[in-house]
């Protein structure tokens, strides 16, 4: 007796065995690559349970006026924009914001790297600085205004940067050096250095590491430590 199937089951089933898997994978690189970075696993588990759960949280830190009335749209949920429903609010000034997961915790985690690294040896701390530098400029010249959206850049092109700088200044601490220049390089080049071009893009909102777990800060500094 033959069991029919119903169309496109297949494919269902497929898809959310892909949903349920992908953030086990998501957590077992991300703790891998925290790992790397001479944590213990716990502060790595906190570390990933905060950079995930920080995605949501975005904390407004400037207001900028504006002639124009703009639609505001939510920050997708851990940047999975399809996943949840997404209100619309209308403001007269653009929101600068940080977010807890897609921005402090990583840059918090770089900071305490290059306080290692500099422990360690000042010719190594000179190394990251330098990579962090290059990795700078790179995503400066990279990063474009996006309307009604804000600044986007090759999301894996600084992690390359960051991986190759490593090998090439320090191979013996390039984990730690990766990471670094990885997360500030996004941070500092693609964001903080073209906030001047927010006022010409048009966007009620402009959350810097916004789009949490997947963002470029963190998405650079965690494939660079992996690569390294």
């Amino acid at each position: 007796m033959r069991s029919v199937v119903p169309p496109g089951c297949l494919s269902v089933v497929l898809l959310v065995g892909l949903l349920v898997l992908l953030p086990l994978f998501l957590a077992d690189a991300m703790l891998t690559a925290l790992g790397k970075l001479g944590l213990s696993p716990t502060v790595s588990l906190w570390a990933a349970i905060g950079i995930f759960a920080g995605g949501a949280v975005n904390i407004p830190i400037k207001r900028i006026p504006r002639e124009e009335t703009l639609e505001v749209a939510t920050i997708p949920l851990f940047g999975i924009g399809r996943l949840v429903p997404r209100t619309v609010t209308r403001r007269t000034y653009t929101t600068i914001a940080v977010n807890v997961g897609g921005c402090v915790i990583p840059s918090g985690l770089a900071v305490y790297e290059l306080m290692r690294i500099a422990d360690a040896s000042p010719a190594l701390f000179a190394s990251a600085l330098g990579a962090v530098a290059l990795n700078t400029a790179v995503c400066y010249g990279l990063a474009e205004p996006v309307p009604q959206q804000g600044i986007a850049m090759p999301a894996l092109v600084p992690a390359l940067v960051a991986v190759a700088s490593a090998y090439v200044l320090a191979p013996d601490f390039a984990p730690p050096l990766a990471f670094t220049a990885g997360v500030l390089g996004p941070l500092l080049g693609a964001d903080l250095l073209h906030l001047g071009d927010i006022k010409q893009i048009g966007t009620g909102m402009a959350s810097i590491g916004g789009a949490g777990t997947f963002d470029g800060i963190v998405l650079s500094g965690l494939v660079a430590t992996l690569l390294a």
